[in-house]
């Protein structure tokens, strides 16, 4: 049985380029949720305006990866204690969020946080929410890490936060 998670994190491509080599991941879809503007473009979702993060939908096999363990992941390949921002990605796009689609994963979600926030030195700041509908971001965006390796965001922001995530996963990468 296939289960479903969304998470946003800052920049989209970080975080699709760590789970898709995660045992379990079955597929990573890049996307906008959690605004009001309808079938947002990049454009107006990099604006600030739309209210949307830019998020990933993963669809997982929890026999293989349980949502926790992918919760894990989320808390270390990014920043839960900076407010609508990674890095030099600054605006209520890259906020960390989590989107639960069911109560099982909203319980979690609060455990998962419960135990971060004793990691970091800093108040976490993850919104935790009911999924919203999710808007795929154009096909541009999808995969480009694999695409893309040697651009330079993908190679000093996206390959970094792959690295850490190879070594402090390396049970769970493919």
């Amino acid at each position: 049985m296939t289960e479903m998670a969304t998470v946003g994190g800052g920049c989209f491509w970080c975080l699709e380029a760590v789970y898709q080599q995660i045992r379990g991941v079955l597929a990573v879809e890049s996307g906008y949720a959690g605004g009001m503007v309808l079938q947002p473009t990049y454009e107006q979702v990099c604006s600030g305006t739309t209210g949307h993060a830019e998020v990933v939908r993963l669809s997982f096999d929890p026999v293989l990866i349980s949502y926790r363990e992918l919760l894990e992941i989320f808390f270390t390949i990014h920043d839960p204690t900076t407010l609508n921002r990674q890095g030099n990605d600054v605006g209520t796009q890259y906020r960390s969020v989590i989107y639960f689609h069911d109560e099982a994963q909203r319980e979690t979600a609060q455990q998962v946080i419960a135990a971060m926030a004793a990691v970091w030195d800093a108040p976490l700041v993850t919104e935790l929410s009911p999924v919203p509908v999710f808007y795929r971001a154009e096909a541009y965006h999808q995969n480009y890490y694999r695409q893309h390796p040697q651009q330079g965001y993908c190679t000093f922001v996206v390959a970094p936060k792959v690295a850490k995530a190879r070594q402090v996963f390396a049970n769970k990468i493919i």
